[in-house]
Order: C-alpha cells, then structure tokens, then sequence
C-alpha cells in the first residue's frame, strides 16, 4: 500500500459535526450543556467533600457513591469541554489519538459506573437482608478490593478497543457524525469487515452493564422479598426508602444508557440527531443528577450540606464581634 492509500484509510485526525441538522442551534443548545457540566462539577466535588470530611459518611454506600462521583467527573469531562469548543468555536477536528483515548476513557469509565452501582445494590442487599453482619461483610479493605475489581475490570475490558479501531481502514471517510469519539460512530466509517469488532464489543457490554443489571435486579428481588416479611408496615417503609436513592440512580442512568445502545445497533429508523441527543443525555445528565438525587434523598447528606451553608443568625453574633 502506498504512503497516500495509508494516510487516507488511516487519518491523523477526525472531524466531528456535532449533531447534525441543528447546527444552527449548536449556540443555544451549549447553554444547557454547559449548565448541566458546571452543576456536575459543583455537586460531585461538593459531594466528595462532604464524604471526606464526614466521619459518619465513612459507610460502604457512601465510599461507593464517592467512587461514583469520581467516574462522572471523569466521564463528563472527557466529553464536554470538546463539545462546547465545537458548538461555540466550531473547533470540530480532533487528533486519532486523542478521538481513541475519548473512546477508551467513556466506555470504560461508564463500565465502572455500571460496576459501582452493582457494588450499592450488594451494599443494600447486605444492609436489610443481614444487618448484623453488614460491618463485618463490608469492612474497609473489603470496599477498597471491590473498587478496584470495579476499575480493573473496566479498563481491562476495554483497553482493546481503542487498538482495534486503530487499525481499521477508513475508507469513508474521517467525519464523525457525533458530538463526540464514540465506538460505533468510529466502526461506521471503515469499510472493512468488522464483525469480530462488534461481537467483541457486544460481549463486554453483556459482561459488564448487562451481567452487573441482572445482579442489580436479583439483588433487589431478595431485597423486596426480605421487606415484605417484616412484621410492621413503618420497618417495611423504612427498608425499602433506604434504596430509594439508588433505585432513582439507576433509573437515570441506565434508562439512557440501553436506549443509546440499541438504537445504535438497531435502531435504523430513529432519527440521527435524536439519537445523538440522547447519546449526550448519557454522558451527561446523570453525572448532575446524582449528587442531586442524594443530596435530596439521603439524611445524612442532606444534613452536612444544609451545615455548611448555614449563616448565623444575629442573636448568634455577640456584641462588638
């Protein structure tokens, strides 16, 4: 192959549209994208924050939820910041290497966000179906070596992603149709056969989101099976709003999440630009909604935050200070 066959299946950089048919709207669609990106950072630092100057927050939940604070930030700000230079300086082209790293950090970082939830649901499948053993079960080493599981598995999984779509032939072209690297954007660009490509791709989905989804669900069919024994409908209540949160969690995450999936895979009638929204809901919607939807819901956060910006009142205020 000659040195231009290679540099033309082989570019050094991607161009990425943005959502196409609403480039027009690139400037007005960038005011909530970038709100929700500041609300992620201001609510997932402050909630770092809080997990780690609070004693009583040291709880496996809570060490989960920092774990997953972490993984969002990392997740929309990987994504965001090419965003709003696209929409706002229409700064569109991104080097191979660095379109490749997005590609690696998303997949893997949401495949530990999908492990960190499966760790919470365990976490309360332990808390209300054997609550004297909880603090012996999820001692603090044991929390540390689920973390890194978490991180591993996610970065071992995927790291092979990146080298295969290296070494694709993309004889479509280098325009991206999409706001920002992903896997299956990248894969529709080459020409070459990429079944293995895909087959690799769809198995580590199963092993990762879809496998910690079924132990999410199992987890919590013992759950509502334990909760429905208990004698008293308060302890009932009391049980199942402990998981509140984190069912809520859930439901933002992963509802995007498999409706991006599919859609990409199989969903060939749905509009490209509605698919390219959600695809950006994914990535960044649930990162703000998080710390907000524990923030909300959970008492101990909510009480240590509400402290923090609590003024004094004047009759707290003595004379001559």
């Amino acid at each position: 192959m000659s040195a231009a066959n290679w540099t033309f299946l082989h570019p050094s950089t991607f161009v990425l549209v943005g959502i196409p048919g609403l480039e027009a709207f690139h400037v007005w669609i960038s005011i909530p994208f970038c709100s929700i990106y500041i609300f992620s950072l201001l609510g997932n630092c402050l909630l770092l924050g809080v997990v780690k100057t609070e004693p009583s927050l040291h709880e496996p939940m809570y060490l989960f939820l920092a774990m997953l604070a972490v993984a969002d930030l990392v997740v929309s700000t990987t994504t965001l910041p090419k965003i709003l230079s696209i929409f706002w300086f229409r700064q569109r082209v991104i080097r191979a290497d660095a379109c490749l790293a997005q590609v690696f950090l998303i997949h893997s970082v949401s495949t530990m966000e999908s492990g960190f939830f499966a760790a919470m649901a365990f976490d309360r499948y332990v808390a209300i179906c054997n609550p004297l053993r909880h603090s012996s079960i999820l001692t603090n080493a044991v929390i540390a070596k689920i973390g890194l599981v978490v991180v591993i598995r996610g970065a071992v999984l995927l790291c092979p992603h990146p080298f295969l779509l290296r070494g694709l032939p993309y004889c479509k072209g280098n325009i991206i149709s999409h706001t920002y690297c992903e896997f299956m954007a990248l894969v529709k660009l080459t020409c070459a056969d990429t079944q293995a490509t895909k087959t690799y791709s769809l198995t580590v989905a199963f092993l990762t989101g879809g496998l910690d989804f079924i132990l999410i669900v199992l987890s919590y069919i013992l759950i509502l099976r334990t909760v429905f024994r208990l004698p008293s409908k308060k302890a009932r209540i009391k049980s199942l709003g402990t998981c509140g949160s984190h069912v809520c969690v859930i439901l933002v995450s992963y509802t995007p999440a498999f409706f991006s999936f599919l859609t990409h895979r199989f969903g060939h009638s749905i509009g490209l630009s509605l698919h390219i929204i959600v695809a950006n809901i994914y990535v960044l919607v649930p990162p703000m909604m998080n710390p907000i939807i524990y923030g909300v819901r959970t008492k101990k956060i909510r009480k240590v935050v509400l402290g923090l910006f609590r003024f004094s009142s004047p009759r707290d205020i003595k004379p001559g200070k």
